[in-house]
């Protein structure tokens, strides 16, 4: 027999597995690019390098999976609420078959284009699906840490996507094929795995079906620890609240309760402006362009697809203490992160600035330059994976139960339209700004403004049950930031307290 133990971590990190697909989907883009320009222009799709349709037509390769995320994400709400949690997990992985099967076959850029939509489909069913999946399933004192392996899968696939490009780069027809279908062996396993686990407790008591939610429930619960069953017992009340109270509402009409309830609106504003603030620095846009990034420092195709698994292995390596800590520390001292982000920004600017005067400018002075970058490039990367967590485990756990899969929905089409907007706009942004302006600029900027405004408007939600959180969100945005405020402030306040005098030997 299963122990509880057991099967949480096991249901946490294969639900989390399907991350691994999200992340290689991302990043084995950055290493076909050169494959696929060449094939494309020489079938006549594109004149020359040179060809303006080129351009546009690459960064559509690029951006189209978030675009097609958003809208996995709005169809995620309609199947989380009338085929479970799982189950649209499962689902997710069909998406990803065909936009891989797609992509691989593709004899036209208009096939890679929907492809790269229909890859983008699955990412947006499973990324809002597997945060609430887990939140639901697990005990709370593991919740932030196993909805957080979701992204240390996200950034495994990253360096699996990266190491395919590197593997497949010298296959003499078609190695760009082989990176985009690397990812139909990782769906197949995530859809026969997910067959084998448990629906959410919480979502099956929604449904009226409280024997196999209790029985579901002492299969992830250890239930000689009285806590598990006045846990059960609150979440069954908590349910068959949320259930009466929008008996007569339909699950679209919830969208309209996410933004008119007090409670969940300070939830939203909270989790869409945290995942704001980490997607435009650009880090989408950095890995889907990984490639181009290495050939601006003077590596050649080969080299440069090879070196991006510096960035990927540095986002990967950054988001290990996240994982196993997130519980320990909590959510605001892994937001701050985000201070590191400028640092690293700011050597990659730099370093950038070396490529300004010409390639013997650039050769004389190679060593300082690619230092500058590669630190830079490490820091940020290394800080952005444990502050990523936050992506998932925030939205996840932040919203009431009636409104979870729409808050989480709402959450995922932002992130997936931010990610469009840098990704789509990069190129154009950084003939403008220049690649120095946009990463210490405009990059940079925003990792400031995102630093202050975490530390006054973020609350701390470490160690609380989901009932708990409900509790926590129903105070006024003022009292919050006061309070931020005040615990920042006890440091200095006990260092200029003045000392006790005593009195029997003055």
């Amino acid at each position: 027999m299963r122990s509880p133990r057991m099967l949480v971590i096991t249901l946490g990190v294969f639900a989390a597995f399907s991350g691994m697909l999200s992340g290689l989907d991302q990043s084995v883009i950055s290493g076909a690019l050169p494959g696929i320009r060449k094939h494309f222009i020489a079938s006549g799709e594109w004149a020359s390098m040179d060809d303006p349709k080129l351009a546009t037509d690459i960064s559509l390769i690029s951006s189209l999976m978030p675009l097609g995320a958003m809208a996995g994400a709005l169809i995620m709400t309609p199947l989380n609420f009338y085929f479970g949690r799982r189950n649209s997990i499962i689902i997710s992985c069909l998406w990803y078959t065909l936009g891989s099967g797609l992509c691989a076959g593709s004899r036209s850029v208009g096939m890679l284009f929907a492809g790269r939509f229909i890859l983008g489909i699955g990412i947006g069913i499973e990324g809002g699906c597997v945060g609430i999946y887990i939140s639901e399933c697990v005990p709370p004192e593991v919740r932030g840490n196993l909805v957080s392996v979701y992204q240390l899968m996200i950034a495994f696939g990253e360096i699996i996507g990266y190491a395919a490009g590197g593997v497949f780069f010298d296959v003499p027809s078609g190695s760009w094929r082989w990176m985009l279908g690397s990812s139909l062996l990782f769906s197949t396993i995530l859809l026969v795995g997910m067959a084998f686990l448990p629906e959410s407790p919480r979502w099956l008591a929604s449904k009226g079906k409280y024997g196999r939610a209790w029985r579901v429930w002492k299969s992830l619960r250890d239930m000689a620890d009285p806590k598990s069953l006045d846990e059960y017992l609150a979440m069954e009340v908590t349910v068959k609240h949320d259930v009466d109270q929008s008996a007569n509402v339909k699950w679209h009409q919830r969208y309209l309760e996410v933004c008119r309830t007090p409670r969940n609106r300070r939830a939203l504003v909270y989790a869409t402006a945290m995942i704001f603030f980490g997607q435009m620095t650009g880090i989408n846009a950095v890995m889907y362009n990984m490639s181009n990034l290495m050939a601006k420092m003077n590596f050649d195709d080969r080299e440069s697809v090879l070196m991006s698994m510096v960035g990927g292995g540095a986002l990967f390596l950054g988001t290990i203490p996240a994982v196993f800590t997130m519980d320990k520390f909590g959510r605001r001292v892994w937001a701050q992160n985000i201070l590191m982000f400028i640092v690293g920004l700011a050597l990659v600017g730099v370093g950038y600035l070396y490529t300004n005067n010409g390639v013997d400018y650039f050769n004389e002075h190679k060593a300082t330059a690619l230092g500058l970058f590669f630190s830079g490039l490490v820091l940020y990367m290394a800080f952005f994976g444990a502050y990523s967590c936050l992506t998932w485990v925030v939205p996840a756990e932040s919203f009431s139960f009636n409104t979870r899969s729409q808050g989480m929905a709402i959450c995922s089409v932002f992130l997936y339209l931010w990610s469009f907007i840098v990704t789509y706009n990069f190129e154009g942004m950084q003939k403008a700004m220049t690649y120095t302006g946009l990463t210490i600029g405009f990059f940079g900027g925003l990792a400031a403004l995102g630093f202050f405004y975490q530390l006054f408007f973020m609350p701390e939600t470490k160690d609380k049950t989901l009932e708990e959180i409900d509790e926590l969100f129903l105070m006024p945005t003022s009292k919050l930031v006061a309070l931020n405020t005040s615990n920042l402030l006890k440091p200095l306040r006990r260092r200029h307290r003045p000392e006790p005098v005593d009195n029997y030997n003055a």
